[in-house]
């Protein structure tokens, strides 16, 4: 989000998202494998981070359920070990909340320290469109919330997902960030994201799909608060208490002094 002040996405940044999402010139692809394909944007000048964006067919799983799947926190806590901790701060619309993502440092890959785990606060806020849906967030700063001195805080200048529905039970879904690490990784870190990170990440959110309807039968299955607004309880914050969080306001942890370690990519 360029504005300078905080903003709720409105239909036009949704609908813009969209046009990204669907977009491919400019972009180069970098990976292609089964169901999954990833493409970079080169970097514009000035930019220190790149945009990536990965696709990938899902013929056994419907949009409503990878929709589900991507909003349910307490689900993601099961499934995403890429995420320590996650929770909701508090919300501001029926479609927009802030919420907070502590990270492992091992999403990186298996890097000795001093490689720190990451956490993230952002603007979160969704949209379906008829029988597709759109979740995207952005970085911002909540005063209870400030950078932990043991931690790196990631900016998030926009991520999101678009779901579209292919079917009653197929779907595709596509990841679209720029996000910036932070902290000093190295080169071979930030690398590494596009042709092997990301492709790991999808396949993980479909396993998690095909398990969630047996998973959510016993855990509250009639809470889904992003279908029904009127169920959360979640307090609300005035969007006065929220800012843009810069990257060139936080600290510059310097984690270059990294080694690659040997790492075998799963096979799943």
């Amino acid at each position: 989000m360029s504005a300078q002040t905080v903003t709720i996405p409105d239909d036009r940044a949704f609908a813009s998202f969209k046009a990204e999402c669907l977009c491919e010139e400019g972009w180069s692809m970098t990976y292609t494998k089964g169901a999954i394909v990833v493409w970079t944007q080169s970097l514009e000048e000035g930019k220190s981070v790149h945009k990536i964006k990965c696709r990938m067919i899902c013929k056994d799983v419907s949009a409503e359920t990878m929709y589900d799947v991507l909003h349910d926190i307490e689900y993601r806590r099961k499934w995403d070990s890429n995420v320590i901790e996650t929770f909701d701060i508090g919300k501001l619309t029926v479609n927009a909340d802030v919420v907070c993502y502590i990270l492992s440092a091992l999403m990186w890959g298996k890097c000795p320290k001093p490689l720190r785990n990451r956490d993230v606060i952002t603007l979160r806020s969704w949209l379906p469109i008829g029988k597709d849906y759109i979740i995207m967030n952005y970085s911002v700063k909540h005063p209870k919330y400030p950078p932990k001195k043991d931690m790196v805080r990631v900016v998030s200048i926009q991520t999101g997902y678009m779901i579209q529905s292919q079917g009653p039970n197929h779907c595709t879904l596509t990841y679209m960030a720029q996000v910036d690490p932070r902290g000093s990784l190295p080169k071979w870190v930030v690398n590494k994201s596009s042709h092997l990170l990301a492709p790991r990440a999808m396949k993980k959110i479909h396993k998690a799909c095909l398990k969630y309807q047996e998973w959510k039968q016993s855990h509250n299955p009639g809470f889904k608060p992003w279908l029904y607004p009127e169920q959360t309880t979640l307090p609300s914050i005035p969007l006065s208490e929220l800012s843009i969080q810069r990257a060139e306001s936080l600290e510059n942890i310097d984690e270059s002094s990294l080694a690659e370690t040997q790492e075998r990519e799963d096979s799943d």
